[in-house]
């Protein structure tokens, strides 16, 4: 039966290469699915075009021209027109290279938001799963009553309150969904801290932060990692939704939802304004929910042969 227990992801010793290599036999899996790795693709395209983006506009390579240079006698152009490829918006900027900019700025929200995530969550989680009780139940009526706020209606009332910037919106939608992780971490330790690998380390003389650092928090890492990816294309909506309804970035930063509330008002004289933002986020989106779906199949255990 102990050997049986290591053909899972339900046990996990970092110091061992074959459990190690259950980790490996997950990245296999996740590498023989197209739509998963297609997504990884587009995702990492989209990275390094906002990241070559950025540098062109640090050092004023010719490039690209500048996002924020305004040329009205060119306004409202189609495609590959007077050196704008995809066109200019209504005072004359180049689409293309708002759109690289507001690449970097939507990912680097929806990455870092993660990160206020994780924290909250796996705080209040893992606290939660390991002590019981009392304990327990308290903090999950915080959880009970923060999940309780409307999501638009508190990241308004932050925004109005500390003003609009990309820090506020950072912090703001960090501060929402980390609800969910929360649950799902004290689910998994929940169970996990009734194994059997377990109760020896305690029978043994570990210590609680050691339990928790060397069984709880490595054998929850899958669910984690799935939840965290389909967060990422969440907080981008978030912020394209702030900022389309004018309480997000502020312009002329060129956020998506900050283009796609520039051309809102000529989308009928000239569409291309909207649905070039609005097409970049539903691929994005849509790339990182491939990405999650790969990452759940790969890392269930019940998938193996």
């Amino acid at each position: 039966m102990a050997v049986a227990a290591t053909n899972t992801l339900e046990q996990v010793d970092w110091e061992n290469p074959e459990q190690i290599g259950l980790w490996q036999d997950a990245w296999q899996r996740f590498r023989r699915n197209p739509i998963a790795v297609i997504g990884l693709i587009i995702v990492a395209i989209i990275t390094l075009s906002a990241i070559f983006a950025r540098i062109v506009f640090a050092f004023h390579l010719p490039f690209l021209p500048d996002y924020l240079a305004q040329d009205p006698a060119n306004a409202d152009l189609g495609f590959f027109s007077k050196g704008h490829i995809l066109g200019s918006d209504y005072l004359g900027r180049d689409m293309l290279s708002r759109l690289l900019y507001g690449a970097g700025i939507s990912l680097t929200i929806g990455v870092l938001t993660q990160v206020i995530y994780l924290v909250i969550g796996a705080a209040i989680g893992l606290t939660s799963g390991y002590l019981g009780g009392r304990a327990d139940n308290l903090l999950m009526r915080f959880v009970d009553v923060w999940y309780a706020f409307p999501d638009l209606l508190f990241l308004l009332v932050v925004v109005s309150v500390f003003g609009a910037s990309l820090f506020t919106i950072f912090f703001a939608i960090g501060l929402i969904y980390w609800v969910d992780l929360a649950r799902l971490i004290r689910g998994q330790v929940l169970s996990i801290k009734e194994k059997e690998y377990v109760e020896g380390a305690r029978a043994a003389g570990s210590s609680p932060m050691k339990i928790i650092l060397r069984h709880l928090v490595p054998n929850s890492l899958g669910p984690v990692i799935v939840a965290l990816t389909f967060g990422i294309p969440r907080a981008i909506f978030l912020e394209a939704t702030l900022s389309f309804l004018g309480a997000g970035i502020v312009p002329p930063t060129p956020s998506w939802g900050v283009m796609i509330h520039d051309g809102y008002e000529s989308i009928f004289a000239h569409p291309v304004e909207v649905l070039l933002p609005a097409v970049a986020i539903a691929i994005t989106m849509l790339s990182f929910s491939f990405i999650g779906d790969g990452l759940r199949d790969s890392l269930d255990p019940r998938m193996r042969r």
